[in-house]
């Protein structure tokens, strides 16, 4: 799961709505809109302040890479 896609997970579990967060947190509702999508970048500074309103950690929403699965199969 993306980022912006556990963002928006939290935004919905606490019953906001996204126009709140963005005003809240400063960013344009048609920027935080693409943010939310994936059509714009989501920047540590506005997931700082995404974070503030929301009451979290910003750890929440970032997790480290997923190990690459290894391939013991032989092949012939």
């Amino acid at each position: 799961m993306k980022v912006y896609e556990k963002v928006r997970a939290c935004i919905d579990a606490k019953g906001l709505t996204q126009e709140t967060v963005a005003k809240e947190a400063g960013i344009s509702t048609a920027a935080f809109c693409a943010i939310m999508s994936g059509r714009k970048k989501l920047y540590i500074d506005d997931l700082r302040a995404i974070c503030l309103v929301l009451n979290v950690s910003p750890e929440l929403f970032i997790s480290p890479p997923e190990p690459e699965q290894k391939d013991d199969t032989v092949r012939v």
